[in-house]
């Protein structure tokens, strides 16, 4: 589920900067994968900033690297519990990739975007480590109706309005922001 993102930088630097206002340097990447940098915001004393991540963490215990956590267990799964409740961050982002079995030698690829072409805002909880470079998590939640039709999870999307929300409430008081965007808010194009 969402292991891939898409990134046009010079549609999406003068947009973020636009919405949130601040300047946002990232370069154009339209096959981002895990393990690779990623650009994210992250709030610092109260202010937005950017902050280079990878992509993805290897906990002891895990056979894989871990790219996604689900948004309706992320508070409680000791692995992302204390980043959720203190390192949350947005991956802002043209759209993402899902691939839907359609009965041929191979699946097809789908683009998902904002419908209005702005930027997307996925969700996510960062990890410092002590090579400097923080690694990432983002976050999943159910479908809504169109991308249902794709895969059976969708990543988890902060709209700009509820940005102060998401860096400065309590996890408990992030519920209502747990859930999938509405089915009017993102578009599907593709094959492609």
């Amino acid at each position: 589920m969402c292991g891939r993102l898409y990134v046009l930088a010079d549609i999406l630097r003068p947009q973020v900067q636009e919405e949130l206002g601040l300047e946002f340097p990232l370069q154009t990447n339209l096959d981002l994968r895990p393990t690779d940098s990623v650009a994210t915001l992250v709030s610092h004393e109260g202010k937005l900033q950017q902050l280079q991540t990878r992509w993805g963490i290897k906990p002891s215990w895990a056979n894989k690297l871990l790219i996604n956590a689900q948004a309706e267990t992320v508070s409680k799964k000791r692995t992302f519990a204390n980043a959720f409740e203190h390192n949350r961050c947005l991956v802002p982002c043209s759209g993402w990739f899902e691939w839907r079995d359609e009965g041929g030698p191979k699946k097809q690829k789908y683009l998902f975007s904002q419908r209005q072409q702005r930027p997307l805002y996925m969700a996510g909880i960062f990890y410092p480590t002590q090579t400097n470079t923080p690694e990432l998590v983002t976050l999943t939640t159910s479908p809504n109706e169109i991308c249902a039709a794709y895969h059976s999870r969708m990543p988890l999307f902060i709209k700009p309005e509820q940005i102060p929300i998401w860096f400065n409430s309590s996890p408990e008081e992030l519920e209502p922001l747990l859930q999938c965007v509405d089915s009017g808010y993102v578009a599907v194009k593709g094959p492609c």
